[in-house]
């Protein structure tokens, strides 16, 4: 196309320009599939924690009851004991904690926790409480809390 620009002005000549096309909108999408296997990845490493984190606080949702419901207890030796005994049933199968009583339930509670050891006192208090008034106990209460928080669960399948 030809223009004779003799005689012309520069607003004319400027008139006659035409405008510069726009460009093309730019792609969001990633241009390799490198870039979409490792969103993909990140994605699911993201959900691989979100419901390990979630499965997590599930399987502990019985020791922070046990723990409030000991902190209720106000460390009465017989409330200790049983809270004591359903925190195990929880963590242990039932055919493995429901029949010990005495030196045994005291062997199973010392054996399933990271180097705890009840005196013999800690272990009358603890066999005896179910069946007789025994007085308030601190010390119980401060060793039940650290079974509670320390004891390796059994892993059910």
């Amino acid at each position: 196309m030809s223009v004779d620009v003799e005689g012309k002005s520069l607003v004319d000549l400027l008139d006659m320009l035409e405008p510069a096309p726009a460009p093309d909108p730019v792609s969001m999408v990633p241009q390799t599939w490198g870039w979409v296997v490792l969103a993909v990845l990140v994605a699911g490493l993201i959900a691989f924690g979100v419901h390990a984190y979630l499965r997590h606080l599930r399987m502990n949702a019985y020791r922070r009851e046990a723990l409030i419901e000991l902190a209720a207890a106000k460390d009465n030796p017989a409330k200790i004991a049983e809270i004591l005994r359903r925190a195990a049933l929880v963590a242990f199968p039932r055919s493995q904690v429901a029949g010990l009583h005495g030196d045994e339930w005291i062997s199973f509670l010392t054996q399933t926790s990271d180097n705890m050891h009840f005196s013999d006192a800690d272990t009358h208090t603890l066999t005896a409480a179910p069946y007789t008034t025994i007085p308030a106990n601190p010390e119980l209460t401060k060793l039940a809390q650290r079974w509670i928080t320390s004891h390796k669960r059994e892993r059910k399948t």
